[in-house]
């Protein structure tokens, strides 16, 4: 595939929104290559990762392995990826930390928009096509009920851990970092990212290394024998996280971090959402969310000493990042 300098650096600006997105527990970066166009190639490429490959590496030499891996396309995409996940995590924890109903409203308004363009892709409508996109949508939403998990900082849970959320990531729909936030690791990794703990690093890329490879075997079997199929699938995924992404939420239990007790929020303060009572006491450590439900903005800011909900704001941002879909959906329509 002849692509010039152009085409990779538009790739890496691809990864970057990729990157961005994974870095936020509730958003995929497998929605983003799916609307950018990337998808079915990532997954391709990925794919054929195998020993054959290495083999052709030791008797024709690096430059036709390197064109059988799609190296070139392969590259631009990991820069952009590493270089968004690893400095947008930091921006994500402010951002989530600080204004939370501003960032999730902007990821609303794009995960709108993905579960259109994602769902028009399905060329046939039928029993099946239906009955899968509602199944999707079930296991979806049922995930985002899922309660958070206690940190665990072991190598091997960490490696796990790995494979499982790089899953998650390259699914649409399905948030790799909330995976890392149910099983308990999210904190672990963001912590290793921001003191360059190149150990645990190393062991969570290693653990994603493997669950990638094994799992776009599964996705490419899937697109080639059961298209749309595997299409209103995603479609459901999509759908059916809309609910850990809704801006206004109320917390129902924490865990302290000290004990780790899991405690009715009402016993720790008066409002009723843990960021608010974080901000208050500028303590984001001592206590997480373990479950949550959405709520109307108004109940919002009722519950919570008629603080502002920010929604007109909120709005706007959902409208932005309902355009920013279609952006992305015009770059993957681009030649290649």
């Amino acid at each position: 595939m002849q692509r010039r300098f152009s085409d990779y650096l538009l790739i890496s600006l691809k990864g970057l929104a990729m990157g961005a997105a994974d870095a936020v527990p509730g958003v995929s970066g497998g929605t983003i290559a799916f609307i950018s166009g990337i998808y079915e190639e990532l997954i391709n490429t990925i794919s054929g990762i195998n020993l054959d490959l290495f083999k052709k590496l030791r008797s024709e030499g690096f430059t036709s392995f390197w064109q059988a891996l799609n190296g070139n396309f392969l590259m631009a995409l990991l820069i952009g990826i590493i270089v968004s996940f690893v400095s947008f995590m930091r921006l994500a924890k402010y951002l989530i930390e600080y204004h939370p109903v501003l960032i999730w409203s902007f990821f609303f308004g794009l995960i709108i928009a993905s579960i259109y363009f994602v769902g028009k892709q399905i060329t046939k409508w039928n029993l099946a096509t239906v009955t899968t996109l509602i199944i999707g949508s079930i296991i979806a939403y049922y995930i985002t009920l899922l309660p958070s998990s206690a940190n665990n900082e072991s190598s091997l849970f960490l490696f796990i851990a790995g494979a499982i959320a790089i899953c998650a990531m390259i699914l649409p729909g399905i948030s790799g970092s909330f995976i890392l936030v149910i099983l308990g690791a999210y904190k672990t990794l963001s912590d290793a990212l921001h003191d360059f703990d190149f150990k645990r690093i190393f062991i969570f890329a290693s653990g994603a290394l493997v669950g990638l490879l094994s799992f776009s075997h599964i996705l490419k079997w899937l697109f080639k024998h059961y298209h749309n199929i595997t299409l209103a699938l995603l479609t459901g995924f999509i759908f059916g996280s809309l609910n850990k992404i809704w801006p206004w939420k109320m917390t129902e239990t924490v865990m302290e971090k000290a004990s780790g007790k899991i405690l009715p929020f009402s016993e720790v303060s008066d409002l009723n959402n843990l960021t608010l009572y974080q901000q208050q006491v500028v303590d984001f450590e001592s206590y997480k969310v373990v479950a949550e439900k959405s709520v109307s903005a108004l109940t919002y800011s009722e519950l919570n000493n008629n603080i502002d909900s920010q929604w007109p704001l909120a709005v706007v941002l959902m409208i932005v990042g309902f355009s920013t879909i279609f952006i992305l959906e015009r770059l993957g329509k681009k030649p290649k």
